[in-house]
């Protein structure tokens, strides 16, 4: 099965910005709902950020006066626009493919990226 591919992740300071990407083949998960997951040290893994093959995107109340996103069908992709950054972010982003419906069961992981953002 083709990977889930990430980029954009890196370091930034608080109140600057960051694009992740999310790629995934057409093929393969032109009709799944791609999403983003986050993972800071000592904490619980939580979702970030989803779009529906159809374009329906859902975004974590926690993020989402800072955070958009945006699912380009064509390219199949999955892009997390993070605006006004703060140390709180800091952790692994991973992308996912859910098996079903957006926040259900996960079909496949990225790799993950590191995302670190210093004071």
């Amino acid at each position: 099965q083709e990977p889930l591919v990430e980029s954009g992740g890196g370091s930034v300071q608080a109140g600057g910005s960051l694009r992740l990407s999310c790629a995934g083949s057409v093929f393969t998960y032109s009709h799944n709902c791609i999403g983003w997951f986050r993972q800071a040290p000592g904490k619980e893994r939580e979702g970030v950020a989803s779009g529906t093959s159809g374009g329906r995107i859902t975004v974590a109340d926690s993020v989402k006066d800072r955070f958009t996103a945006s699912r380009d069908g064509g390219k199949n992709t999955l892009t997390l626009q993070m605006n006004n950054m703060r140390s709180e972010d800091t952790g692994t982003y991973s992308c996912v493919a859910f098996t079903s419906t957006c926040g259900g069961n996960v079909r496949d992981w990225g790799q993950g990226t590191q995302v670190t953002v210093s004071s």
